[in-house]
């Protein structure tokens, strides 16, 4: 049984705002975000909660209900599932953030055969999705997984508006050749300490 982690990506630009000024240091009023709308089988209505770091370097996501299922005892719509969130985020007056790097963490136990996948996209509301970044699981393959999403660029969400970020995720997960049995995919907090981190950078506008 294999145990790798999937590292890689690249997260596509949120948005192409006027240049800001030079970085500062982080924010001393702590940032709030808040999930105004939440869609999507992987995350049934309160199953996902936001919590954002002491230090406004970072806010995390965590989900309750978010797995996979294919092979045996397995319904055709339990092998596919996303989550789109939309997001609040209240800074405070004066700065301006990017997301720098994206980090999920998940468990999975894929058979001989089987091979499963996550994948996930960031933008703000009113400009167009970014590119789905997809990162590949192969079988056999038993334990936790993390995969990493770097930004090619730091691109900042534009100054005094308002514009929520949306968060797409997705876990899919095949039976493929294997004979027997139920492979899985997770990204769900009772299995573990399980969530994803957004990784922040500031600037003042």
């Amino acid at each position: 049984m294999s145990n790798v982690m999937a590292v890689g990506g690249v997260l596509a630009a949120l948005l192409a705002p006027t240049a800001p000024s030079q970085p500062v240091a982080v924010p001393n009023e702590r940032i709030t975000i808040s999930v105004e709308t939440v869609n999507g089988s992987g995350c049934p209505a309160g199953t996902a909660k936001v919590n954002t770091a002491a230090d406004n370097t970072a806010f995390t996501i965590s989900y309750s209900d978010y797995f996979v299922l294919a092979g045996a005892g397995a319904k055709p719509t339990e092998s596919r599932k996303n989550c789109q969130l939309s997001l609040r985020v209240q800074i405070p007056q004066g700065f301006t953030f990017a997301v720098t790097q994206v980090d999920h963490q998940g468990f999975a136990y894929l058979q001989r055969g089987a091979d499963g996948s996550q994948h996930s996209h960031y933008y703000f509301m009113g400009t167009s999705p970014t590119t789905s970044v997809a990162h590949e699981f192969t079988g056999p393959y038993t334990g936790g997984w993390q995969t990493t999403d770097r930004a090619a660029g730091l691109v900042y969400a534009p100054c005094g508006q308002e514009r929520n970020l949306n968060v797409n995720t997705e876990l899919r997960v095949d039976a493929g050749g294997s004979e027997s049995g139920t492979s899985f995919m997770a990204m769900d907090q009772s299995r573990g300490s399980v969530r994803s981190v957004y990784h922040l950078s500031w600037r003042e506008c």
